[in-house]
């Protein structure tokens, strides 16, 4: 297991940097573009930077819990970094969004919770051959795909113009394939699926983004899809028969689709 200090410091800063951000009122900067036939603009305010600081944290804290572990022989530590830092950027989206009330100090602590099972996830994966290695795998992700729903979620409820949502959505669906991928392989790295995985993520955003979907059908209807790709190329991979590598992930799509359709 991690070292007990490193970890509570580090889970303990990220968490304190969310409830600062409730106390911080930074004046609001606005960075525009203008292309040929396109404007661009993003907002800077202490959301954008609470959430590039904390990403930042949480990808070198696990960087310093990694480098901690008995098995760990110098090699890279990049992967263990993509999930916490999504981890951290995407617990603060519902915290910046709900009002001070108790919802949310609850979804407060079911962050703080949810950082520090990742921590301990992405330090028990260091060893492929630890005999927690596949539930850890499992649950990291799980984790990943959890978080890219709620992703997709709050992207759809801020509504987002299609042009900032598509690199977004892709991007993310891009990363948590490449990390499914990279712990189901044991440590082989798949860039040509997990860019399939984005691409698809993308098309389909593009093409639901003018639905009259709610946040919630907005995010499962790309859940299923990601999801379902990721696994397929994962049992292909594996060496599995198409017909049976095709089994779990119709099933879940369609299952995931009847959810999306159910809460629409």
């Amino acid at each position: 297991m991690p070292d007990t200090g490193r970890l509570s410091m580090l889970a303990a800063t990220i968490m304190l940097a969310y409830t600062l951000a409730r106390f911080v009122d930074l004046p609001e900067r606005e960075l525009a573009v203008q292309l040929p036939g396109l404007y661009l603009s993003v907002l800077i305010n202490e959301q954008t930077v609470v959430a590039l600081v904390v990403a930042g944290l949480m990808a070198t804290g696990a960087d310093w819990l990694v480098r901690g572990h008995p098995a760990y022989r110098g090699h890279s530590t990049l992967e263990h970094w993509l999930l916490p830092a999504l981890t951290a950027w995407v617990i603060g989206l519902p915290l910046f969004q709900l009002p001070n009330n108790p919802l949310w100090w609850i979804g407060f602590i079911l962050g703080g919770l949810l950082l520090v099972l990742v921590l301990i996830a992405e330090y028990i994966v260091v060893d492929p051959d630890d005999l927690r290695y596949p539930p850890a795998a499992a649950g990291l992700t799980a984790i990943s795909f959890a978080l890219y729903l709620v992703l997709a979620a709050a992207l759809r409820f801020s509504e987002l113009r299609l042009v900032m949502l598509l690199p977004a959505l892709a991007l993310a669906g891009g990363l948590v394939g490449l990390r499914a991928l990279h712990l189901r392989l044991r440590g082989r790295w798949a860039y040509l699926p997990a860019g399939m995985v984005a691409l698809v993520t993308a098309q389909l955003a593009a093409a639901l983004h003018y639905w009259p979907l709610s946040p919630v059908s907005f995010g499962l209807a790309l859940l299923g899809p990601a999801y379902a790709l990721t696994t397929l190329l994962g049992n292909l991979a594996e060496g599995e028969p198409v017909r049976q590598a095709v089994v779990e992930p119709v099933t879940v799509l369609f299952l995931v689709w009847g959810a999306a359709f159910w809460v629409r």
